[in-house]
């Protein structure tokens, strides 16, 4: 099994910290991305990236090599793209930017189209429901789950970065073959940068919801993509609701 933490000595007594390794993706042999993560569920974060970056459609066979001490995940080809090499050398915080990026995403992720809504307070208690055993430990991971729209958590994992810990819950789902999560609430620890977005965007998941702030381009994305972002999730019952209000009912 995978450790998730690690114990340190700080100022003389001993401190669990969460544990952070390099994994190299490889798809076919080829190296196609790098990125700083807490290992576990790696088969999971390699799908979940490599299908939120529109590089894979469907499930894969996956699995470590001997390399690196088990630090590189092969992944079964062909790609459904050739990546820009130069983007996906990246740390575990690092997602598509700069001038176009809203009009990338356009191009894998269709619009989402949904009449159901959900409640105010049932997003609001979602963080709280969001289990984060090693963050409890640590201080030091962020998490992401998903939710039925009744508010029940079907998955969660946790992860040094908040964009791994959605691929890794995507990757999840593309293994169990429930993407698009059409009936499904994404719910994340932290912010809610664009990253998070395109990636739910690319999951066909219509709302997100987070423990902190959105960014601008966040929801720019998730208003021309048709989700529900909403950002400032507290147990009180309040949450604000940044874009597709009209899913959100009082």
């Amino acid at each position: 099994m995978a450790q998730l933490t690690t114990t340190v000595v700080r100022d003389g007594v001993r401190d669990e910290v969460a544990v952070e390794e390099p994994l190299e993706i490889r798809v076919d042999g080829e190296p196609i991305a790098v990125t700083m993560r807490t290992p576990g569920h790696d088969e999971e974060l390699a799908l979940g990236f490599l299908y939120g970056e529109g590089l894979i459609d469907g499930p894969r066979e996956a699995g470590l090599t001997a390399d690196l001490a088990a630090n590189v995940i092969e992944v079964a080809g062909p790609l459904a793209r050739r990546p820009a090499r130069r983007r996906f050398y990246t740390t575990s915080s690092c997602g598509v930017c700069g001038k176009g990026a809203l009009e990338e995403v356009a191009v894998h992720a269709p619009a989402i189209i949904d009449q159901a809504t959900v409640s105010r307070a049932l997003l609001a208690q979602l963080p709280e429901r969001l289990r984060q055993p090693a963050f409890e430990r640590t201080g030091g991971l962020h998490a992401a789950g998903l939710f039925d729209r009744s508010g029940q958590l079907e998955l969660a994992r946790e992860d040094v970065g908040r964009h791994n810990a959605l691929d890794k819950v995507i990757g999840h789902a593309l293994l169990d073959r429930r993407l698009p999560l059409r009936e499904s609430i994404v719910c994340v620890s932290g912010l809610v940068a664009f990253e998070l977005v395109q990636k739910t965007a690319l999951a066909g998941c219509p709302i997100i919801v987070g423990v902190g702030a959105p960014t601008s381009l966040a929801i720019a994305l998730a208003e021309d993509r048709g989700i529900a972002l909403a950002g400032f999730a507290r147990g009180n019952g309040r949450v604000n609701v940044y874009s597709h209000s009209e899913r959100v009912r009082d």
